[in-house]
Protein backbone atom coordinates (compact mmCIF):
# COMPACT_ATOMS: atom_id res chain seq x y z
CA UNK A 1 0.00 0.00 0.00
CA UNK A 2 1.76 2.98 -0.82
CA UNK A 3 1.22 6.00 1.32
CA UNK A 4 -0.26 9.75 0.43
CA UNK A 5 1.10 12.09 2.14
CA UNK A 6 0.52 16.22 2.83
CA UNK A 7 3.74 17.93 2.96
CA UNK A 8 2.54 20.80 5.74
CA UNK A 9 4.64 24.09 5.47
CA UNK A 10 3.71 27.47 6.84
CA UNK A 11 6.41 30.64 6.93
CA UNK A 12 6.36 32.99 9.85
CA UNK A 13 6.95 36.75 9.69
CA UNK A 14 6.14 40.69 10.48
CA UNK A 15 8.82 43.08 9.59
CA UNK A 16 10.14 45.73 11.59
CA UNK A 17 8.29 48.98 10.20
CA UNK A 18 9.87 51.93 10.04
CA UNK A 19 7.21 55.03 11.38
CA UNK A 20 6.67 58.31 10.15
CA UNK A 21 10.14 59.76 9.86
CA UNK A 22 10.34 63.08 9.00
CA UNK A 23 13.12 65.66 6.94
CA UNK A 24 13.37 67.48 10.57
CA UNK A 25 13.94 63.90 12.31
CA UNK A 26 17.04 62.77 9.87
CA UNK A 27 19.62 64.95 12.04
CA UNK A 28 18.08 64.44 15.22
CA UNK A 29 16.90 61.20 16.16
CA UNK A 30 18.03 57.99 15.22
CA UNK A 31 14.92 56.09 16.23
CA UNK A 32 13.31 54.61 12.54
CA UNK A 33 11.26 51.63 13.53
CA UNK A 34 10.36 52.49 17.35
CA UNK A 35 7.04 54.59 17.46
CA UNK A 36 5.72 55.94 20.81
CA UNK A 37 2.32 56.20 19.55
CA UNK A 38 1.06 52.84 20.59
CA UNK A 39 -2.10 53.14 18.27
CA UNK A 40 0.17 54.48 15.47
CA UNK A 41 -0.21 52.67 12.27
CA UNK A 42 3.22 51.82 12.33
CA UNK A 43 3.38 50.63 15.82
CA UNK A 44 5.38 47.22 15.68
CA UNK A 45 4.54 46.44 19.22
CA UNK A 46 0.57 46.98 18.48
CA UNK A 47 1.00 44.59 15.42
CA UNK A 48 2.73 42.23 16.97
CA UNK A 49 0.42 41.33 19.87
CA UNK A 50 -2.49 42.15 17.55
CA UNK A 51 -1.48 38.94 14.93
CA UNK A 52 -0.50 37.40 17.91
CA UNK A 53 -4.23 37.12 19.65
CA UNK A 54 -5.76 36.73 16.33
CA UNK A 55 -3.27 33.92 14.90
CA UNK A 56 -0.13 32.72 16.11
CA UNK A 57 -1.22 31.86 20.00
CA UNK A 58 -4.76 29.59 18.52
CA UNK A 59 -2.48 28.33 15.78
CA UNK A 60 -0.09 27.00 18.22
CA UNK A 61 -2.85 25.64 20.59
CA UNK A 62 -4.16 23.92 16.89
CA UNK A 63 -0.16 22.23 16.51
CA UNK A 64 0.64 21.64 19.91
CA UNK A 65 -2.92 19.63 20.40
CA UNK A 66 -2.04 17.87 16.74
CA UNK A 67 1.45 17.16 17.59
CA UNK A 68 0.12 15.52 20.95
CA UNK A 69 -2.84 13.82 19.92
CA UNK A 70 -1.40 12.07 16.27
CA UNK A 71 1.87 10.65 16.11
CA UNK A 72 1.97 10.61 12.10
CA UNK A 73 1.29 14.64 12.73
CA UNK A 74 4.47 16.83 11.04
CA UNK A 75 5.14 20.36 9.81
CA UNK A 76 7.63 22.68 8.70
CA UNK A 77 8.49 26.20 9.22
CA UNK A 78 10.26 29.10 8.37
CA UNK A 79 10.37 32.08 10.83
CA UNK A 80 12.31 35.36 10.33
CA UNK A 81 14.96 36.75 12.81
CA UNK A 82 13.04 39.96 12.71
CA UNK A 83 10.20 37.88 14.30
CA UNK A 84 12.05 36.08 16.68
CA UNK A 85 13.70 39.66 17.49
CA UNK A 86 10.10 41.11 18.19
CA UNK A 87 8.68 38.11 20.12
CA UNK A 88 11.92 37.99 22.38
CA UNK A 89 10.73 41.63 23.32
CA UNK A 90 7.03 41.53 23.54
CA UNK A 91 6.01 37.98 24.13
CA UNK A 92 9.27 35.44 24.96
CA UNK A 93 6.48 32.50 25.65
CA UNK A 94 6.22 32.47 21.87
CA UNK A 95 9.63 31.25 21.64
CA UNK A 96 9.54 29.01 24.49
CA UNK A 97 6.36 27.40 22.92
CA UNK A 98 8.22 26.98 19.46
CA UNK A 99 11.25 25.40 21.38
CA UNK A 100 8.82 22.78 22.80
CA UNK A 101 7.79 21.95 19.54
CA UNK A 102 10.69 21.58 17.22
CA UNK A 103 12.16 19.63 20.49
CA UNK A 104 9.47 16.69 19.64
CA UNK A 105 11.62 16.37 16.22
CA UNK A 106 8.25 16.33 13.97
CA UNK A 107 8.68 20.09 13.69
CA UNK A 108 11.13 21.03 11.33
CA UNK A 109 12.67 24.63 10.74
CA UNK A 110 13.35 26.03 7.05
CA UNK A 111 15.88 28.76 6.33
CA UNK A 112 15.73 31.65 4.85
CA UNK A 113 17.80 35.44 5.30
CA UNK A 114 17.62 36.37 8.20
CA UNK A 115 15.80 39.64 7.58
CA UNK A 116 13.18 38.44 4.98
CA UNK A 117 15.24 40.54 2.06
CA UNK A 118 15.37 40.26 -1.85
CA UNK A 119 19.40 40.71 -0.80
CA UNK A 120 20.36 37.85 -3.42
CA UNK A 121 19.21 40.17 -6.38
CA UNK A 122 21.13 43.18 -4.83
CA UNK A 123 24.56 42.03 -3.26
CA UNK A 124 24.97 38.37 -2.81
CA UNK A 125 28.08 38.61 0.01
CA UNK A 126 24.76 40.40 1.72
CA UNK A 127 22.60 37.39 0.99
CA UNK A 128 25.25 35.17 2.02
CA UNK A 129 25.51 36.67 5.13
CA UNK A 130 22.04 36.99 6.25
CA UNK A 131 21.45 33.35 5.30
CA UNK A 132 24.34 32.89 8.04
CA UNK A 133 22.86 34.96 10.61
CA UNK A 134 19.25 33.02 10.18
CA UNK A 135 21.28 29.14 10.64
CA UNK A 136 23.12 30.78 13.21
CA UNK A 137 20.14 32.03 15.50
CA UNK A 138 18.26 28.42 14.65
CA UNK A 139 21.37 26.75 16.48
CA UNK A 140 21.75 29.07 19.47
CA UNK A 141 17.63 29.32 19.84
CA UNK A 142 16.05 25.77 18.60
CA UNK A 143 19.86 23.61 18.77
CA UNK A 144 18.60 23.11 14.93
CA UNK A 145 20.51 23.38 11.82
CA UNK A 146 18.16 23.85 8.78
CA UNK A 147 18.68 21.07 5.64
CA UNK A 148 16.37 22.97 3.29
CA UNK A 149 16.04 26.89 2.60
CA UNK A 150 13.14 29.18 0.95
CA UNK A 151 14.23 32.64 -0.59
CA UNK A 152 12.35 35.30 0.67
CA UNK A 153 8.52 35.16 -1.20
CA UNK A 154 9.64 32.03 -2.91
CA UNK A 155 11.83 34.12 -5.09
CA UNK A 156 13.71 31.39 -7.30
CA UNK A 157 15.89 31.05 -10.43
CA UNK A 158 18.86 28.42 -12.07
CA UNK A 159 20.97 31.29 -10.53
CA UNK A 160 19.07 31.53 -7.00
CA UNK A 161 19.47 27.34 -7.02
CA UNK A 162 23.13 26.96 -7.63
CA UNK A 163 23.74 29.76 -4.46
CA UNK A 164 21.50 27.94 -2.60
CA UNK A 165 23.60 24.33 -3.12
CA UNK A 166 26.96 26.50 -2.45
CA UNK A 167 25.68 27.05 1.03
CA UNK A 168 25.01 23.76 2.04
CA UNK A 169 21.22 23.10 1.68
CA UNK A 170 19.70 19.84 0.60
CA UNK A 171 16.46 21.20 -0.76
CA UNK A 172 14.86 24.59 -1.90
CA UNK A 173 10.58 25.40 -1.90
CA UNK A 174 9.69 26.68 -5.10
CA UNK A 175 6.11 28.13 -6.57
CA UNK A 176 5.09 25.01 -8.53
CA UNK A 177 4.03 27.63 -10.91
CA UNK A 178 2.28 26.26 -14.46
CA UNK A 179 4.67 28.76 -16.97
CA UNK A 180 7.59 26.40 -15.35
CA UNK A 181 6.03 22.75 -14.71
CA UNK A 182 3.66 22.64 -17.50
CA UNK A 183 2.09 18.96 -17.93
CA UNK A 184 4.20 17.91 -14.80
CA UNK A 185 2.69 18.02 -10.88
CA UNK A 186 3.94 20.15 -8.34
CA UNK A 187 3.07 16.71 -6.63
CA UNK A 188 6.80 15.18 -7.38
CA UNK A 189 10.47 15.92 -6.15
CA UNK A 190 12.49 17.17 -9.17
CA UNK A 191 16.45 18.39 -9.18
CA UNK A 192 17.39 21.79 -9.44
CA UNK A 193 19.02 22.36 -13.05
CA UNK A 194 22.12 23.78 -13.25
CA UNK A 195 23.50 22.29 -9.82
CA UNK A 196 24.94 19.01 -8.75
CA UNK A 197 22.41 17.34 -5.93
CA UNK A 198 19.78 19.81 -5.15
CA UNK A 199 16.27 18.81 -4.93
CA UNK A 200 13.11 21.24 -5.73
CA UNK A 201 9.71 21.03 -3.77
CA UNK A 202 7.57 22.50 -5.64
CA UNK A 203 4.07 24.04 -4.11
CA UNK A 204 1.09 22.72 -4.81
CA UNK A 205 -0.71 26.53 -5.36
CA UNK A 206 -4.15 25.24 -6.48
CA UNK A 207 -4.44 23.60 -2.93
CA UNK A 208 -2.45 25.65 -1.31
CA UNK A 209 -4.66 28.47 -2.24
CA UNK A 210 -8.11 27.30 -1.50
CA UNK A 211 -7.20 27.42 1.95
CA UNK A 212 -4.89 30.31 2.13
CA UNK A 213 -7.17 32.94 -0.06
CA UNK A 214 -10.09 31.08 -1.10
CA UNK A 215 -11.27 29.69 2.39
CA UNK A 216 -13.75 32.35 3.13
CA UNK A 217 -14.43 33.98 -0.15
CA UNK A 218 -18.19 33.68 -0.74
CA UNK A 219 -18.03 34.48 -4.67
CA UNK A 220 -15.88 31.50 -4.98
CA UNK A 221 -17.84 28.78 -6.83
CA UNK A 222 -16.47 26.10 -4.48
CA UNK A 223 -17.26 28.19 -1.13
CA UNK A 224 -18.01 26.81 1.36
CA UNK A 225 -14.94 24.30 1.61
CA UNK A 226 -15.53 21.69 4.09
CA UNK A 227 -12.84 18.61 4.64
CA UNK A 228 -14.87 16.30 2.78
CA UNK A 229 -14.57 18.35 -0.58
CA UNK A 230 -11.18 19.81 0.14
CA UNK A 231 -10.21 15.62 1.07
CA UNK A 232 -11.27 14.35 -2.58
CA UNK A 233 -9.47 16.98 -4.39
CA UNK A 234 -6.42 15.85 -2.06
CA UNK A 235 -6.84 12.22 -3.32
CA UNK A 236 -7.32 13.17 -6.34
CA UNK A 237 -4.03 15.21 -6.40
CA UNK A 238 -2.47 12.99 -4.63
CA UNK A 239 -2.84 10.26 -6.94
CA UNK A 240 -0.24 7.03 -7.42
CA UNK A 241 1.03 7.72 -3.79
CA UNK A 242 1.83 11.20 -4.20
CA UNK A 243 2.40 13.63 -1.43
CA UNK A 244 0.95 17.43 -1.84
CA UNK A 245 2.62 20.25 -1.05
CA UNK A 246 0.91 22.57 0.75
CA UNK A 247 2.87 25.62 1.61
CA UNK A 248 1.28 29.06 3.17
CA UNK A 249 1.65 31.64 5.33
CA UNK A 250 1.40 31.15 9.28
CA UNK A 251 -1.15 33.97 9.22
CA UNK A 252 -3.43 32.34 6.99
CA UNK A 253 -5.21 31.40 10.52
CA UNK A 254 -6.66 33.85 12.23
CA UNK A 255 -5.08 36.48 10.52
CA UNK A 256 -5.88 36.33 6.40
CA UNK A 257 -8.78 33.96 7.32
CA UNK A 258 -10.48 35.29 10.46
CA UNK A 259 -11.61 33.16 13.17
CA UNK A 260 -15.03 33.96 12.25
CA UNK A 261 -14.66 31.86 8.85
CA UNK A 262 -14.12 28.38 10.64
CA UNK A 263 -10.64 28.52 9.61
CA UNK A 264 -9.59 26.54 12.90
CA UNK A 265 -11.84 24.04 12.74
CA UNK A 266 -11.70 22.99 9.44
CA UNK A 267 -7.65 22.69 10.09
CA UNK A 268 -8.54 20.61 12.95
CA UNK A 269 -10.71 18.82 11.50
CA UNK A 270 -8.77 17.67 8.47
CA UNK A 271 -5.59 16.99 9.91
CA UNK A 272 -8.14 14.26 12.31
CA UNK A 273 -9.56 13.49 8.69
CA UNK A 274 -6.47 12.81 7.18
CA UNK A 275 -4.57 10.81 9.58
CA UNK A 276 -7.99 8.67 10.58
CA UNK A 277 -6.78 6.36 6.92
CA UNK A 278 -4.37 3.80 7.25
CA UNK A 279 -2.64 4.99 3.76
CA UNK A 280 -2.05 8.86 4.96
CA UNK A 281 0.62 10.36 6.41
CA UNK A 282 1.87 13.69 7.05
CA UNK A 283 5.39 14.74 5.91
CA UNK A 284 8.42 17.26 6.51
CA UNK A 285 10.52 19.03 4.30
CA UNK A 286 13.06 16.90 4.68
CA UNK A 287 11.26 14.14 4.36
CA UNK A 288 10.41 15.10 1.31
CA UNK A 289 13.87 15.77 0.10
CA UNK A 290 15.17 11.92 0.87
CA UNK A 291 12.81 11.10 -2.16
CA UNK A 292 14.60 10.34 -5.72
CA UNK A 293 13.81 13.04 -7.94
CA UNK A 294 11.73 12.05 -10.89
CA UNK A 295 13.06 14.65 -13.45
CA UNK A 296 14.82 18.03 -13.75
CA UNK A 297 13.10 21.62 -13.05
CA UNK A 298 14.41 24.40 -14.91
CA UNK A 299 13.64 28.28 -13.36
CA UNK A 300 15.02 30.30 -16.71
CA UNK A 301 13.40 33.38 -14.94
CA UNK A 302 12.71 34.60 -11.71
CA UNK A 303 9.50 32.82 -10.06
CA UNK A 304 7.57 33.90 -6.87
CA UNK A 305 4.05 32.93 -4.78
CA UNK A 306 3.00 36.52 -4.92
CA UNK A 307 0.38 38.45 -7.14
CA UNK A 308 -1.32 37.06 -10.29
CA UNK A 309 2.38 37.12 -12.34
CA UNK A 310 4.24 34.79 -9.87
CA UNK A 311 7.22 37.42 -10.43
CA UNK A 312 9.33 40.30 -8.56
CA UNK A 313 7.36 43.22 -9.31
CA UNK A 314 5.77 43.52 -6.00
CA UNK A 315 9.30 44.71 -5.40
CA UNK A 316 10.86 45.96 -8.02
CA UNK A 317 8.34 47.02 -9.87
CA UNK A 318 8.36 50.79 -10.25
CA UNK A 319 11.03 54.07 -9.99
CA UNK A 320 9.89 54.35 -6.28
CA UNK A 321 10.93 50.55 -5.46
CA UNK A 322 13.90 50.50 -7.59
CA UNK A 323 15.33 54.12 -6.24
CA UNK A 324 14.68 53.41 -2.28
CA UNK A 325 16.56 49.62 -2.74
CA UNK A 326 19.42 50.74 -5.20
CA UNK A 327 20.00 53.46 -2.70
CA UNK A 328 19.99 51.55 0.27
CA UNK A 329 22.25 48.67 -1.10
CA UNK A 330 24.52 51.30 -2.50
CA UNK A 331 25.67 52.45 0.72
CA UNK A 332 26.11 48.36 2.15
CA UNK A 333 30.19 48.75 1.94
CA UNK A 334 30.08 52.00 3.69
CA UNK A 335 27.96 50.77 6.51
CA UNK A 336 30.18 47.46 6.95
CA UNK A 337 33.44 50.16 7.08
CA UNK A 338 31.59 52.20 9.96
CA UNK A 339 30.41 49.70 12.22
CA UNK A 340 34.03 47.60 12.21
CA UNK A 341 35.85 51.16 12.58
CA UNK A 342 33.85 52.41 15.01
CA UNK A 343 32.78 49.13 16.82
CA UNK A 344 29.02 50.27 15.85
CA UNK A 345 26.51 47.18 15.63
CA UNK A 346 23.79 49.33 15.66
CA UNK A 347 24.19 51.14 12.46
CA UNK A 348 24.91 47.55 10.40
CA UNK A 349 21.34 46.22 12.22
CA UNK A 350 19.48 49.66 11.10
CA UNK A 351 20.77 49.09 7.10
CA UNK A 352 19.65 45.04 7.13
CA UNK A 353 16.68 45.80 8.49
CA UNK A 354 15.71 48.54 5.57
CA UNK A 355 16.50 45.56 3.48
CA UNK A 356 13.25 43.55 4.61
CA UNK A 357 11.18 42.91 1.70
CA UNK A 358 8.19 44.63 3.17
CA UNK A 359 9.11 48.03 2.59
CA UNK A 360 9.26 48.08 -1.11
CA UNK A 361 5.96 46.27 -1.22
CA UNK A 362 4.41 48.94 0.40
CA UNK A 363 5.65 51.36 -2.25
CA UNK A 364 3.96 48.96 -4.86
CA UNK A 365 1.39 50.96 -7.57
CA UNK A 366 -0.44 48.13 -8.47
CA UNK A 367 -4.08 48.42 -8.75
CA UNK A 368 -7.01 45.62 -9.07
CA UNK A 369 -6.58 42.80 -6.93
CA UNK A 370 -3.55 42.52 -6.06
CA UNK A 371 -3.37 46.28 -5.26
CA UNK A 372 -5.94 46.08 -2.81
CA UNK A 373 -3.71 43.22 -1.01
CA UNK A 374 -0.58 45.41 -0.96
CA UNK A 375 -2.94 47.76 0.51
CA UNK A 376 -4.11 45.75 3.01
CA UNK A 377 -0.87 45.06 4.49
CA UNK A 378 0.57 48.58 4.34
CA UNK A 379 1.18 50.52 7.66
CA UNK A 380 0.80 53.68 5.30
CA UNK A 381 -1.28 55.48 4.04
CA UNK A 382 -0.11 55.33 0.10
CA UNK A 383 3.20 53.49 -1.69
CA UNK A 384 4.37 57.61 -2.16
CA UNK A 385 3.88 58.25 1.92
CA UNK A 386 6.18 54.80 2.06
CA UNK A 387 8.63 55.93 -0.04
CA UNK A 388 9.09 59.35 1.54
CA UNK A 389 9.81 58.35 5.04
CA UNK A 390 11.92 55.40 3.77
CA UNK A 391 14.43 58.08 1.99
CA UNK A 392 14.08 60.12 5.04
CA UNK A 393 16.02 57.16 6.96
CA UNK A 394 18.26 56.85 4.21
CA UNK A 395 19.07 60.52 4.28
CA UNK A 396 19.50 59.78 8.24
CA UNK A 397 22.02 56.81 7.63
CA UNK A 398 23.62 58.77 5.18
CA UNK A 399 24.10 61.73 7.64
CA UNK A 400 25.21 59.35 10.65
CA UNK A 401 28.15 57.59 7.67
CA UNK A 402 29.68 61.36 6.73
CA UNK A 403 28.88 62.75 10.16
Amino acid sequence: MQMRGICLYMHIHQPWRYRTYSIFDVANNENYFNDSNYSSKQSNERIFKKVAEKSYIPTFDLLERNLEKHKEFKFSLSITGVWLEQAELWMPELIERLKKMVATGRVELVAETYYHSMAFFYNRDEFKAQVEKQIDTFKKIFNFTPVVFRNTEFSYNDEVGRAVEELGFKACLVEGWDKILGWRSPNFVYSAAGTKKLKLLPKNYRLSDDIAFRFSDKSWKDWPLTVDKYETWLDASANDGDTVNLFMDFETFGEHQWRETGIFDFMNRLIESWLAKKDHTFLTVSDRAKETPVGELSYPWTVTWADTERDLSAWMGNKLQDEAMSTLYSMRDKVIEYSKIHKNATILEDFRRLTTSDHAYYMCTKYWNDGDVHAYFSAYDSPYDAFMYFLNVLRSLEYRLES
